[in-house]
């Protein structure tokens, strides 16, 4: 019960969840705190397992200190936007300039401010499903509403172009696209992506493309920079150096416009109104950002066969392989793998209750697929970022589990019927 003195939370809050740092995340911080040893799989943090961002970065940086003291430019110091303009340049954007260019505090604190300057009270946003629940959450939070789109999995997480057109109303301003995904591991051909962009041209609308996992690729699988077949529309492309450069406690993330940029500059000086309104994002480690993107690009090594996201990728498709319960669409790029649990063999599968269980009884956090904005109850995220062989331990975990849910099932039924036979 609530007394009448208690600090009551925003209103806004009510339908906004993160439940990748929420109530299970939580749970696992106490145990820590008991002594349990818990293998986190919940979130995407390389610096966690072991990876390093590259030397060259944190010399940029250390180089940089003195400079890094002051206030920079709302928009970010130019090197770092210069340098996302090259990138974009190479990849055929064109006519991007570093006023196109907007560094953050991560993309995080970019997806909201893009979402404020755009949305008044009950515009729409299309945004995928499963997505990354932050996008849900900032339309939320700035007053709009998240219509989500499915990608399904026996589509392989791929979104079907008829489908989105058909949840365009006068209402919808925007749409999300996030390619590589988070968390399917989907890479969205290029023929999709065409389509979609051909949506956004019909209806007028703002396309943001997230793109944060662009060279996170496995297995020949082909990433089309949004930007580039989007030139009749307003097109932002968001990204950073917390996942190809392993550097997510840098928080520096960059938003590029391209596409109908000059008709859209109301909006991009609201943007710039609300990026001065927080004066900078925090200058020392966008000296790295020229570093990262113009020098050599490891993260190659690393998803290549015998590079250790490769292996570890290659582990949990083997011990998917093997499990009596479990079927996995191979991931095309990204971090993570989005598992569903065959309900030919346990109907009655629960993911947060899953989740739970999984935690209390064997010390392993993951995500439940409810928590990437889905509607059904038979996923769960886990990071490849481990080592192929603490990979290995978790799947003998979640099989045990698994085992054990399938043993009780018949039970339970049983004793269901033996209750009702007893009233008949």
């Amino acid at each position: 019960m609530i007394s009448e003195n208690s600090v009551r939370p925003s209103n806004s809050l009510a339908d906004v969840k993160y439940e990748i740092r929420g109530r299970l995340a939580r749970r696992a911080h106490e145990l820590e705190r008991l002594g349990y040893e818990i293998i986190s799989l919940n979130i995407g943090n390389p610096g966690a397992f072991g990876f390093r961002t590259p030397e060259t970065m944190r010399l940029a940086i250390i180089e940089n200190l003195a400079a890094g003291e002051g206030y920079c430019h709302q928009k970010g110091i130019f090197p770092a936007r210069e340098a996302v303009v090259m990138q974009q340049q190479a990849r055929g954007v064109a006519n991007v300039t570093a006023d196109e260019v907007f560094i953050g505090n991560g993309v995080s604190e970019l997806i909201d401010l893009v979402l404020r300057a755009l949305l008044n009270p009950g515009d729409e946003v299309l945004v995928p499903s499963p997505d990354y629940p932050l996008w849900t959450a900032a339309v939320t939070l700035n007053g709009g509403r998240a219509v989500h789109y499915p990608c399904r999995p026996e589509h392989g997480f791929v979104p079907d172009p008829e489908e989105v057109a058909r949840l365009v109303t006068p209402r919808t301003r925007a749409l999300v696209i996030i390619n590589p995904n988070n968390p399917s591991g989907a890479v969205y051909p290029k023929s999709v992506l065409q389509e979609l962009v051909r949506i956004a041209e019909r209806a007028g609308l703002v396309l943001y493309s997230d793109e944060i996992y662009d060279q996170m690729l496995y297995d020949g699988a082909e990433f089309v920079p949004l930007a580039t077949l989007s030139p009749d529309t307003l097109c932002a492309t968001l990204s950073g150096l917390s996942k190809v450069y392993r550097a997510c406690g840098y928080r520096v993330g960059w938003a590029s416009f391209s596409g109908r940029v000059r008709q859209s500059a109301d909006y991009l000086a609201g943007l710039e109104l609300l990026s001065s309104l927080r004066l900078c994002s925090a200058v020392p480690a966008q000296w790295a950002v020229q570093t990262a993107l113009g020098g050599y690009q490891s993260i190659r090594e690393l998803v290549s066969p015998g590079g250790r996201l490769y292996e570890s990728r290659a582990a949990i498709l083997a011990a998917t392989q093997a499990s009596r319960f479990l079927k996995l669409k191979p991931p095309q790029g990204a971090m993570y793998a989005f598992m569903e649990v065959d309900t030919r063999e346990l109907p009655d599968f629960d993911d947060q209750r899953f989740a739970l269980d999984l935690l209390e009884q064997k010390h392993v956090l993951i995500a439940p697929g409810v928590s990437f904005n889905v509607p059904y109850r038979t996923h769960f995220r886990i990071t490849n970022l481990p080592p192929p062989a603490v990979l290995q331990q978790v799947f003998s975990r979640v099989e045990e589990l698994l085992g054990a849910y399938a043993v009780a099932a018949p039970a339970a039924q049983s004793n269901v019927v033996a209750a009702q036979s007893r009233f008949k």
